[in-house]
């Protein structure tokens, strides 16, 4: 019962920070449930993408009363991360036995990803009103750069907002469309990735299924902070949103490479 408690709390927190800019918080709480809640290998991404499945709605209805959900950048996305994410559980159930390179590779590629988001969003606007804002990815980028993330994501059981999110923002793309798109991809490919590791389970040896009850407690307290979290975005300045998205970026690489490399 404490260690469900503690995962509600977890979910809650990190959900809430995280929600506003698209991001289910599942890339927070994989460190969280190995290394606080000891979830084994492979289980622990089921028991991500179970996290996701379930907190998921909370923030998805608070966009959707604001008429942010649905779209093409939201098709796009979805598009995309379906079929990556099947291919991920599989490769991660048969190919990838562990985390550590997955730390070392995200994070040495959100670093200067997050600093340069910051950057953006901090420097001086150009006169004549000119930010240096790059031009919106095409339709096909989009949908290629998902179907990478949904890869990933089903590998390791993380929203793909975290990915996706900072390179969309840093393309020009508003958060106010990021957000919803993100979160509602995330949602979506999560519950194709549990149902495929729960397929697996039944063909391969290991611990291999998620942890059920542990990923419910996480995501019902993700479902809150994530209502919450997207309850606050309107209240929050574009400038904020990306601001945030930077340095939540900046954080999670260096979570993930000091975890990497010890």
């Amino acid at each position: 019962m404490e260690t469900h408690l503690l995962g509600f709390a977890a979910g809650a927190l990190i959900s809430v920070v995280t929600a506003p800019v698209g991001v289910s918080g599942a890339v927070f709480l994989l460190p969280v449930q190995l290394s606080v809640l000891n979830v084994p290998n492979p289980a622990v991404t089921p028991t991500n993408l179970l996290y996701n499945v379930v907190s998921g709605p909370g923030a998805l209805l608070r966009y959707r009363r604001r008429g942010q959900l649905g779209g093409p950048l939201t098709r796009l996305l979805v598009l995309g991360t379906l079929p990556g994410v099947v291919v991920g559980a599989i490769l991660r159930v048969f190919a990838v036995p562990g985390p550590q390179a997955f730390r070392i590779l995200v994070g040495a590629f959100l670093l200067p990803l997050g600093l340069w988001l910051c950057y953006q969003t901090l420097r001086p606007a150009r006169k004549g009103g000119a930010s240096g804002t790059a031009r919106e990815p095409s339709p096909r980028t989009i949908t290629g750069m998902a179907m990478g993330v949904g890869v990933i994501g089903g590998i390791y059981g993380i929203g793909g907002g975290s990915i996706l999110g900072p390179i969309l923002a840093g393309r020009g793309i508003p958060m106010t469309r990021v957000a919803p798109a993100a979160l509602a991809s995330t949602f979506v490919t999560s519950i194709v990735g549990a149902l495929t590791y729960l397929v697996l389970s039944f063909f391969t040896s290991g611990d291999i299924a998620p942890h059920w009850t542990l990923g419910i407690a996480c995501g019902l307290g993700g479902l809150v902070g994530g209502y919450l979290g997207a309850r606050l975005q309107p209240r929050m300045p574009e400038k904020a949103l990306r601001l945030l998205l930077g340095v939540l970026a900046c954080a999670l690489a260096v979570l993930y490479l000091v975890q990497g490399l010890t």
